[in-house]
């Protein structure tokens, strides 16, 4: 089967030297459901740039779908979708028309369009605001719109760049809920994001990309794998009266605290943490991680290849 996504060597080379990207690889199989996470300035927004037709690459290779995103650029755009960070529409442009004139682009008249855009408005909540001027629709609003102009032609792939970007949480988890329904659809989704629960919800695949390379290219569980340690947080029914130590973890707390962290290395048992606990005389009310899993992991990932 054709990849989805093939990037094969590419450079990108700018004209005071700067080097954006160092000869990457990358492969997303179709139906996937892959993230492409790297810290500010890693190289992420220049390979999608050089996906969408928004930058020049230097050398190497890009295809969507076994088309060349230069050579045979109209085939490669007409499955493709983009959703960009930047709101980038016609702010006086009402809702609807900004998502039929972008199906023209394709060659998909008006009527034709109609009855797609409905659809695909009345599933992201703006069928209301159809009349409505797009400079009138909150930033949430904006950012469904712009994933519902990116849809009308029917790609099938679809990367989305920080689609949940200042979103809020209730909006953020039904547009997770959307994207995965496409996603089961068959619509092939590449994601980056800095919510990195988002990526550990949503995808299968990953990628990590760091100073123009990718450090990291596997599956997310596979990823997740590698954490050797994670840190939890333990509130407690009531404050310590003295620091708590348990043999063979690392605790930080400290007397009048309502909670103390534990780190747990790969291997190591939780319930003898609790087993230490209860022995002190100390009463767990609830116990949640400190940050994501996948944040931590990213965190090392990243600083490990910066050292």
């Amino acid at each position: 089967m054709i990849s989805a996504l093939m990037v094969r060597d590419l450079y990108k080379r700018y004209d005071n030297g700067f080097e954006a990207l160092k000869g990457i690889n990358l492969v997303v199989e179709q139906g996937d459901f892959f993230a492409l996470l790297g810290p500010n300035g890693a190289g992420k927004s220049t390979t999608l740039g050089i996906l969408s037709g928004l930058v020049q690459k230097t050398s190497g290779e890009a295809q969507i779908l076994g088309n060349d995103v230069n050579r045979q650029a109209f085939l490669a755009r007409r499955d493709l979708g983009v959703v960009p960070q930047e709101f980038n529409f016609n702010q006086f442009e009402k809702v609807l028309d900004i998502v039929l004139t972008q199906a023209g682009y394709f060659g998909i008249t008006r009527q034709q369009a109609y009855g797609q855009a409905k659809t695909l408005l009345t599933e992201l909540d703006l069928w209301d605001k159809r009349d409505q001027q797009s400079r009138l629709l909150s930033g949430g609003m904006k950012r469904r719109l712009m994933i519902a102009r990116a849809l009308i032609h029917q790609p099938k792939v679809l990367i989305l760049d920080e689609p949940t970007a200042g979103v809020d949480i209730e909006l953020r988890r039904s547009m997770w809920s959307f994207m995965q329904s496409l996603n089961r659809a068959g619509t092939t989704i590449i994601l980056t994001t800095h919510y990195l629960e988002e990526a550990e919800q949503l995808c299968r695949n990953i990628a990590i990309i760091n100073h123009g390379e990718i450090i990291q290219s596997t599956d997310m569980r596979s990823l997740l794998a590698q954490l050797n340690s994670e840190t939890f947080v333990l509130d407690l029914v009531a404050p310590l009266t003295q620091p708590c130590q348990i043999d063979g973890y690392d605790v930080v707390s400290a007397s009048g605290d309502d909670s103390l962290q534990v780190s747990v290395t790969k291997g190591q048992p939780i319930n003898a943490i609790f087993t230490a606990l209860d022995a002190q005389g100390i009463a767990v009310r609830s116990m949640r991680t400190k940050s994501n899993r996948l944040e931590e992991l990213f965190v090392d990932l990243v600083r490990g290849d910066n050292a």
